[in-house]
C-alpha cells in the first residue's frame, strides 16, 4: 500500500482490459482520462441534483502507468461550488495486480455546470437543501 492517502471518496473502480491499450501494449491516456470523467461527473451530478457537464479541467500529468489487469480505483472532492458551476479534484490510483500495491497514477481538477433539460445554466442548490447521500462524505 502506498503511503499516500487518497483526497476524497472512492466514486468508481474499474478493471484495466486488454481492450483499454495502444498497440504497445499500455493502457490509453484517454481511457483514464475518461473513466476520471465519468466519476467526476458522478459526484458533480449528486450535488447539483440535476445534469452536469464538464466544461474544463485543469493540466494533468501521468505519474505512474495503468496496466492490464490493475483496479483503477477513481476518488473525487468537491473543493468549491458556485452559482452554476463546481470543481471537482479527481484522483486515479492503480492497484496492482488485484490484490497488490495501490499507487496514484494521476489528478485533476474538472469544473462542471449545473444544466436543465435545455442544456442552459441552472444554480446549484445550497448544501441546506440537498438530501444527505448529496453531501456524503464532503465538506463542501
Amino acid at each position: 500500500m502506498s503511503s499516500e492517502e487518497t483526497r476524497g471518496r472512492l466514486t468508481t473502480r474499474t478493471i484495466a482490459m486488454p481492450a483499454d491499450t495502444n498497440p504497445s501494449g499500455d493502457i490509453f491516456g484517454g481511457w483514464v482520462l475518461s473513466q476520471m470523467d465519468m466519476a467526476a461527473g458522478i459526484c458533480a451530478g449528486q450535488r447539483a441534483q440535476s445534469r452536469v457537464v464538464t466544461v474544463a479541467l485543469d493540466s494533468m500529468s501521468f505519474i505512474r502507468p495503468v496496466k492490464v489487469g490493475d483496479i483503477l480505483g477513481v476518488y473525487t472532492d468537491i473543493t468549491s461550488v458556485g452559482r452554476t458551476s463546481m470543481n471537482v479534484h479527481v484522483e486515479a490510483w492503480a492497484r496492482r495486480g488485484r490484490i497488490g500495491t495501490r499507487e496514484k497514477v494521476t489528478e485533476a481538477t474538472f469544473k462542471f455546470v449545473a444544466i436543465d433539460d435545455n442544456g442552459n445554466p441552472i444554480a446549484v442548490p445550497d448544501k441546506e437543501d440537498l438530501p444527505a447521500y448529496a453531501l456524503e462524505g464532503y465538506s463542501i
